[in-house]
């Protein structure tokens, strides 16, 4: 806290950012929530026979936010793996993704950093159909790609280490760059593989479709089911509601703190005026009842104890106030008696 009893600039700065960090943490509170909001009031509909009946007789022949789940089938065309045999898909993703150390000048630290260099997604149009045999009952799969989470099952991971020369090295040394390696994934969606799906479904020329929801909400098509991924989002909207608790109580700390110091450095301003006004009141009455050859002496005298000259220099402050008796019974830290500025250093005072 500033002399003048105005908040430092340290402590401005810790109240902007626990305001700031606080109320972004609280948005993203409000949007988990909302999210699982939504998909506690979607409808679950089941794939079977009479799935087409209950669109039918829909508003719209829509759902606009249902919960569907069913195994996954290829329309006409599969994808085939290009590292493991025999394993046929829907969607493809290959991914290759660069690892390497970076020197951080801050810290002096080699730190592990990744980006990806290159990502390719091939995908075919395919269906969700019921788990039973003998139910004649599809959902087409629209935009599958905008989902949220995308249920891909990891089927080949390989690690390619980078090669270095002693040259290499030194010249990564130098750069504050070490290539580690290139890591080679390959995801895909498998045909037969349990599905969720979590959109609008529509029924349109007798066929039903599964796509993307309106209304800003979320398209999901998650190889978990649908208990598991309502758990993970309230597991997530109460995360972000722990944070958001937490920097709201320190901005509010912070905040008190501040008020605090405000309200004692003011308390403090008003007991020392109170106390130079006295002072000033006691010494206009000695100087009244006084003789007119003790007046003089009167000014000179110590402000603590009236008995005794002043003797003293206060530095930094520079007032003239005490003896060196009272100078040195002051409490640690020792402060003036007029403006309670901390002393520095005293320098003596001689009267000739």
């Amino acid at each position: 806290m500033e002399s003048g009893g105005r908040p430092s600039l340290c402590q401005f700065i810790l109240l902007g950012t626990t305001s700031v960090v606080t109320a972004a943490l609280y948005s993203v509170y409000r949007q988990k929530a909302r999210v699982s909001q939504e998909l506690k009031g979607a409808k679950k509909v089941h794939l079977g026979e009479d799935l087409k009946s209950i669109l039918s007789e829909a508003p719209g022949k829509c759902v606009p936010y249902a919960v569907i789940e069913g195994a996954v089938r290829s329309v006409k065309e599969t994808l085939n793996s290009q590292f493991v045999e025999n394993c046929k898909g829907v969607i493809q993703r290959l991914t290759l993704q660069e690892h390497k150390m970076v020197w951080n000048r801050t810290t002096h630290l080699w730190n592990d950093c990744s980006k990806i260099i290159h990502q390719r997604t091939n995908t075919v149009p395919f269906d969700l159909v019921p788990h039973e045999d003998g139910v004649d009952v599809a959902v087409r799969v629209l935009k599958p790609l905008d989902s949220v989470d995308l249920g891909l099952e990891t089927v080949y991971e390989k690690f390619h280490p980078s090669i270095q020369s002693f040259t290499d090295v030194i010249g990564h040394y130098i750069s504050g760059e070490r290539p580690k390696g290139i890591q080679e994934t390959e995801e895909m969606l498998k045909v037969g593989a349990t599905l969720t799906g979590v959109g609008e479904l529509v029924l349109d020329n007798n066929s039903v479709r599964l796509q993307p929801p309106k209304q800003g909400m979320q398209y999901y098509l998650s190889s978990q089911d649908f208990d598991s991924l309502l758990q993970r989002q309230e597991s997530s909207v109460r995360l972000w509601k722990v944070l958001a608790l937490v920097f709201g109580f320190a901005t509010c700390a912070t905040l008190f703190f501040i008020l605090r110091k405000q309200y004692l450095q003011r308390q403090e301003r008003l007991r020392l005026r109170q106390m130079q006004e006295e002072f000033q009141e006691h010494e206009a009455q000695l100087l009244s009842r006084a003789k007119p050859e003790d007046r003089e002496s009167l000014k000179s005298a110590c402000v603590v104890c009236l008995s005794s000259f002043k003797s003293c220099v206060f530095l930094e402050c520079g007032h003239v106030c005490s003896c060196t008796e009272c100078y040195r019974a002051l409490p640690e830290p020792k402060k003036c008696p007029i403006c309670r500025q901390a002393i520095t250093r005293v320098i003596p005072l001689y009267n000739s």
